[in-house]
């Protein structure tokens, strides 16, 4: 059969191109060897969601007479938690299933691999290979959890991001190698279920080392107080899992002091590795850079008619960005003209309790890169809406231009900042389209800076959003409530 798109791979990146090609009225296929919705909705963003989401819960039952509740016998069944889990990333699926007989797109199960002459071979489960022919063939194979060169996963002892999705019962103790996004996710929770937790992290910040270092300062002292040991700057040089428990030796990097931490399971988060194996790219000649596939800006590969985006390009290995490249490259592919995507205003978010989520330069970034700058906090103890639901832990931290008041970072930590950061996006996003100026020329208006505009812009009270407004006026020395 002929497609004028096929799309090999049905994540986010994948089935957000499919269907905005399928919008533009392109006849379009999706290949997928496992579930649509791809690790994102099966074993990534979603379901690890609605775990953290019972951990809260949890939590709060556990503190209920914080609230001047009284609640007796709280107790977690955690086959319970992990079926819940499990239940929405089906529902999720489902839904993608929808979409994509919603939007009349073909869905042919099976794994596919570039062969010459803009075709895809497709080898289905029982070993059948069907071979499908399209104009345009998009590759958004993802990624999978990057095993440690001397910490190979056995999925028993020592176990990888989707095993510990689905684990049959609580372990007592878990170490966590690793403490960016998945590592302090999943520490958060097994720790909230009553696991004890070690976190070691070889980078010499520690928890969420690509965050702004007061970020990690902060989230280190909530994780600590709730129990969860942190060890960073630190290297694991032995995991031994020949005994009933395992035996992990780490070493801190900086004062050589060598420690060992028995545990039942250890938790590889060192991040992930790109699917580009065995898909076909030697046989058609597509340039990579180690395990990155070589595309433009609008995601085409060096051989005329084949593209990829997504977690094999080189990018960030988020699901959103991976459905913003789906949208520009089947747009661009239909004819359009779309503007090319801006990876220094990409939102980050970490989902633990407290919850992180930044944008742009980190404070040192931006000395590092010479500028002048002002930089603005608000902690959440002085936060009504937060005092009010018993989360006064974190902060909001805005830095700005100095010369011209432009948001060059921003850097929250606290409960539901997750959902508070697209406000600095999309004003980053007004300044880079310009929008004051053509105010200014066009309109006759005078026009503030954008850090004056965030000022001046009116807040609901009581929420948390509050915090954004009073960052700003903090670099500006014109805070009301702190």
């Amino acid at each position: 059969m002929k497609y004028q798109v096929i799309v090999v791979g049905s994540g986010p990146g994948g089935y957000v191109a499919a269907i905005r090609a399928s919008q533009l009225g392109l006849k379009t296929a999706v290949i997928e060897r496992e579930s649509l919705g791809g690790v994102c909705l099966n074993w990534g963003c979603i379901p690890t969601k609605a775990l953290l989401k019972s951990a809260e819960v949890f939590n709060y039952l556990n503190h209920a007479d914080a609230y001047g509740i009284q609640v007796k016998g709280a107790d977690a069944d955690f086959t319970s938690v992990i079926q819940r889990s499990r239940g929405v990333a089906d529902d999720m699926s489902k839904g993608v299933q929808f979409l994509m007989k919603k939007n009349k797109i073909d869905v042919i199960s099976g794994t596919g691999k570039l062969v010459r002459g803009k075709k895809v071979e497709v080898t289905d489960e029982k070993g059948s290979v069907t071979t499908y022919e399209g104009d345009h063939i998009i590759l958004a194979t993802g990624a999978r959890a990057k095993a440690l060169p001397n910490i190979p996963i056995d999925g028993k002892k020592v176990i990888d991001y989707r095993k510990a999705m689905v684990m049959e019962k609580l372990p007592k103790s878990m170490v966590v190698i690793g403490a960016g996004a998945i590592g302090v996710e999943f520490a958060y929770f097994y720790n909230s279920m009553g696991t004890k937790v070690t976190v070691i992290e070889f980078l010499e910040q520690g928890l969420v080392p690509r965050e702004d270092k007061e970020i990690s300062r902060e989230l280190k002292r909530q994780f600590t107080k709730s129990g969860i040991e942190v060890l960073g700057n630190t290297a694991v040089e032995q995991v031994d899992t020949k005994g009933k428990t395992i035996t992990v030796t780490a070493k801190d990097r900086k004062s050589g002091e060598v420690k060992t931490i028995k545990c039942d399971v250890v938790l590889s988060a060192a991040g992930v590795k790109s699917n580009i194996g065995n898909i076909g790219l030697e046989t058609l000649g597509i340039k990579t850079d180690k395990d990155k596939v070589v595309v433009n800006e609008w995601y085409e590969t060096n051989v005329g008619g084949v593209y990829a985006i997504g977690d094999i390009t080189d990018g960030p290995a988020l699901a959103h960005v991976a459905s913003a490249e789906g949208i520009i490259c089947a747009e661009k592919i239909a004819g359009h003209q779309p503007e090319p995507l801006d990876y220094g205003n990409i939102p980050s978010c970490t989902y633990s309790q407290p919850e992180i989520a930044s944008v742009g330069l980190t404070e040192d970034q931006a000395k590092a890169d010479g500028i002048d700058i002002k930089v603005g906090k608000f902690p959440f103890t002085a936060s009504g809406k937060a005092k009010a639901g018993g989360h006064k832990e974190g902060f909001v931290k805005l830095i700005f231009d100095s010369k011209y008041g432009e948001i060059l970072g921003a850097h929250m930590i606290g409960h539901g900042v997750t959902d508070m950061i697209a406000e600095i996006v999309l004003a980053r996003k007004l300044e880079s389209t310009g929008m004051e100026l053509i105010s200014e020329l066009v309109l006759g208006m005078d026009v503030e800076s954008t850090s004056h505009t965030l000022i001046r812009a009116v807040h609901p009270h009581p929420t948390l959003s509050e915090a954004v407004m009073e960052a700003a006026a903090a670099a500006y020395g014109e805070v009301i409530h702190l």
